[in-house]
């Protein structure tokens, strides 16, 4: 659900770094997100035995979905909490990129995606040669626990809905519902920070969660009241959040999705049912250039002149190789 419009597949500019702990594991890790002129976003595992460290930033590859989205591939090497950072280079447009990472979990940072997209807004990034592809929704996807449930329906443009529910809270019912237009994922949602309950942390704790989580990385509600002095970023921080977790989750699809998700008190497991429901019910929807959605919804293609001047014959692309904080 990117909204970012161009034509042509993007990749970074240069190579940018980020240092943190992980919000479960308590870990310090470093992370490089490199230049990747094709094969989507992956990660690539240095503190690992040779061979066995590349995990793909793909559905199929989500192996749990306890508070966060974990990755592994058939080595059984993982990467946790992904969701916030590939909302991050969902919504920069960054289709193709590798990740070096040498530990367990993505950095949480401030618990929101903002300095992952800052950053890559900072160093820029670049277009390729390649045409981007989208998934177009034409029939409604559902799965349901409960009360609980995620959809994909059908939509001209790329809108995201959620609603949550935790009463007895501070929180109490939230609704946010955003079309993903004009940089709209950074002004509306990039900020959101993740969020916890005291009366669970020592739970959580012991079940080797939450070990990196800290005022500094989350927002902590304690009942009717929030924890942190500097307050909310936004008055529903919270459900905003839900929405970068979900958008993150839908970019494991690989491409944009041109659609719908609403998603009402869904959570990572949920997502992921709504990912493997989409990819095993190919009849409800269809590959499409996005060239050829612009045209068929007879808009102009935003990028298209850029695009044609960056590929035209004798053009250097500019590289990458410089890593930056």
């Amino acid at each position: 659900m990117s909204d970012n419009p161009n034509i042509h597949q993007k990749t970074l500019r240069e190579s940018i770094s980020f240092v943190g702990v992980g919000l479960h594991s308590g870990h310090k890790t470093r992370l490089t997100i490199h230049p990747a002129e094709s094969g989507g976003i992956n990660f690539q595992r240095s503190d690992v035995p040779p061979g066995t460290g590349l995990v793909a930033a793909k559905w199929y590859n989500v192996v749990d979905t306890t508070l966060s989205t974990v990755l592994a591939n058939e080595h059984g090497v993982q990467v946790a909490t992904v969701e916030h950072l590939m909302a991050a280079l969902h919504g920069c447009g960054v289709d193709n990129a590798l990740i070096d990472i040498d530990g367990p979990e993505v950095p949480i940072l401030d618990g929101s995606a903002e300095p992952f997209t800052s950053t890559i807004e900072k160093y820029g990034t670049r277009e390729l040669p390649e045409r981007r592809n989208a998934i177009w929704i034409q029939q409604p996807i559902e799965v349901r626990q409960g009360d609980k449930f995620a959809l994909l329906l059908p939509n001209p443009g790329q809108r995201i809905t959620v609603t949550i529910d935790f009463p007895g809270t501070a929180i109490g019912v939230q609704t946010f519902s955003l079309e993903l237009v004009n940089e709209a994922f950074r002004h509306d949602v990039a900020r959101a920070r993740t969020f916890g309950f005291a009366r669970e942390i020592d739970a959580l704790r012991r079940r080797g969660l939450a070990r990196g989580g800290s005022l500094n990385n989350a927002i902590l509600v304690d009942g009717d009241r929030i924890v942190n002095r500097e307050g909310l970023r936004f008055a529903n921080e919270f459900v905003r959040h839900k929405v970068l977790d979900a958008y993150g989750d839908m970019a494991l699809a690989g491409v944009p999705i041109i659609g719908h998700y609403y998603g009402h008190k869904a959570g990572h497991a949920l997502n992921q049912q709504l990912m493997q429901k989409l990819f095993a019910e190919i009849s409800a929807w269809s590959y499409v250039r996005m060239e050829d959605y612009y045209r068929m919804l007879g808009l102009a293609m935003p990028g298209a002149e850029t695009a044609m001047e960056e590929h035209r014959p004798g053009r250097q692309a500019q590289g990458a190789g410089r890593s930056g904080q």
